[in-house]
């Protein structure tokens, strides 16, 4: 037991696994995080309905975006900006690496005619010959990739993009770094039930790497006949290291918002949003 609670309680290499796959693929909770998407009063795994609206109103605006415009939504989730925009009469391409999601997200498009387009793949392995005025990547997902994994989707952005197109994404400030503690508890059917549908015990351990302005949530499942681990990461950033991660990348940040719904930069939130181009 000792050597057990040992191996939970351990600290990896910032980045050290990587486990989407077990949070967005796994049949069951996929379900649950789709119900999640879909509470629109809460900001889970998605912004509430409320600044959606907001925002893809902003966006559009913004962007310019109309009836010849193309939109690139990367890790779309169930469509809720995706199909907002193509009710606007704009196409709209959306990526995501959970079926349950893109299977929602493509059966409201269709049951309302929308110029919509769903593709199940992990955004990392996306490749298209279409190019787009615009692409989103949104509720902060920049920031659960791996430095090498990001250079991979700064790298795609720049090809995916149309000549003078554009991104528009949002991390997580330093100001929410520095706010985060670690800690570490279980729970017996953690979060009702999210990770089985069976009965488990999960021990959750959040860890902080001061050089590397990263977090991890660590969740490791206990079932009666198995156990495993899911990592979540998730790297922090100021304006300035994101501009130059971003140059070191061949893209250029030309604003800097305190939101996707265009809220003016506010150095204290705790995340801000980008639009950049090639």
């Amino acid at each position: 037991m000792f050597k057990e609670l040992t191996e939970i309680n351990s600290m990896p290499k910032a980045f050290e696994f990587y486990t989407a796959e077990d949070l967005w693929a796994d049949e069951h909770t996929s379900k649950k995080m789709l119900e999640y998407h879909l509470n629109e009063s809460i900001d889970v795994s998605s912004r509430n309905a409320a600044f959606i609206d907001r925002s893809v109103s902003w966006i559009a605006g913004r962007f310019g975006l109309d009836s010849a415009s193309g939109v690139l939504d990367l890790g779309c989730g169930p469509g809720l900006y995706a199909n907002r925009l193509a009710a606007m009469d704009i196409s709209v391409t959306g990526v995501d690496f959970s079926k349950r999601s893109i299977d929602y997200a493509a059966n409201r498009a269709s049951d309302k005619n929308l110029k919509a387009r769903y593709i199940h793949r992990n955004y990392l392995e996306f490749e298209s010959d279409r190019r787009f005025d615009l692409i989103i990547m949104i509720m902060c997902d920049f920031c659960a990739l791996s430095p090498d994994q990001r250079k991979t989707m700064l790298k795609k952005f720049r090809g995916l993009l149309k000549p003078g197109g554009k991104i528009l994404l949002d991390v997580y400030s330093l100001n929410y770094f520095n706010r985060r503690e670690e800690s570490a508890a279980y729970e017996q059917n953690h979060m009702d039930n999210f990770w089985s549908p069976r009965e488990y015990y999960c021990f959750i351990n959040a860890f902080k790497y001061n050089d590397e302005k990263v977090t991890l949530d660590k969740y490791t499942i206990i079932e009666s006949e198995k156990t495993r681990i899911v990592y979540n990461w998730l790297q922090y950033f100021t304006p300035q290291s994101l501009k130059r991660e971003f140059e070191e990348n061949g893209l250029l940040i030309e604003e800097i918002y305190s939101d996707v719904s265009g809220r003016d930069f506010d150095a204290g939130s705790s995340e801000f949003a980008v639009v950049a181009g090639a």
